[in-house]
């Protein structure tokens, strides 16, 4: 597997990829866009090992993955989901035009899930097939869970306040205005549903597993428990037959 690091840089900003293929080729036929979760960022062991697993089996194709705002080598500090929409789109922008994908896949985990599913509901769906592991569907409450107790009365107050694991970012109440306002659990995914899977750990204790369950209710879209898995996916037996279900459903497998 070839793997190489570039930069999108348009709009003013500069999104940070990288892209792994099995062939030297400029064009794909078909591409998966990889989207990982809070904290996290493109070099995360699941996408590789994602990567590794889809390309032995489509070699002509590619994998990409990219920095959200605030994450990875990514230079902005303030975290804004319009930010998180613009990299969306000039990812997809350049998988369309550069690599001339007529194909367009989305594999997101957590936050990216979340992401993915604003992106469908309120711009556009550019993507054949999603697979979404763990979605962070009531991404407000669970964003909030990061602010300290003592920073809530701070970003009440219209103050800027930081959160974060390794790598901090700022956040103020727009953000948080903005997660309310984009609850996707109000929309409705039943045109995508046909096209659209979820796989979520039944010892998820981050990201309730009822809550994609009752998603996909309401939507009747796929939902695929995995027994014991947790919220990362730390079992890599478990992670592995995540990934096996995810690439059966992309190339239109019973998993």
């Amino acid at each position: 597997m070839k793997e190489k690091k570039f930069d999108i840089n348009e709009e003013g900003v500069s999104v940070r990829c990288r892209i792994l293929t099995e062939k030297d080729s400029r064009t794909h036929d078909h591409v998966v866009i990889c989207t990982h979760g809070y904290g996290s960022n493109k070099d995360v062991a699941n996408i590789t090992r994602f990567a590794e697993k889809y390309l032995a089996k489509h070699k002509d194709d590619a994998v990409i993955a990219f920095d959200w705002p605030c994450h990875g080598q990514d230079a902005k500090k303030k975290l804004d989901l319009d930010d998180c929409m613009q990299y969306l789109t000039l990812v997809v922008k350049y998988a369309r035009e550069m690599l001339q994908a007529k194909e367009i896949c989305n594999y997101s985990v957590s936050f990216g899930g979340y992401l993915t599913l604003k992106y469908i509901a309120e711009i556009s769906n550019p993507f054949t097939k999603i697979a979404l592991r763990a979605p962070g569907l009531r991404m407000h409450d669970l964003m909030l869970k990061n602010v300290k107790d003592t920073d809530l009365d701070k970003l009440e107050k219209g103050k800027e306040v930081l959160i974060g694991y390794d790598r901090k970012m700022k956040v103020d109440r727009k953000l948080f205005d903005q997660l309310e306002k984009s609850d996707v659990r109000k929309y409705e995914y039943f045109d995508y549903a046909d096209s659209m899977i979820i796989i979520h750990g039944t010892g998820d204790e981050m990201v309730p597993i009822r809550d994609s369950e009752e998603f996909c209710e309401n939507n009747v879209i796929e939902f695929v428990p995995v027994e014991g898995a947790d919220h990362p996916f730390r079992n890599p037996k478990l992670m592995d037959a995540a990934i096996h279900t995810v690439i059966s459903f992309f190339s239109g497998e019973e998993a």
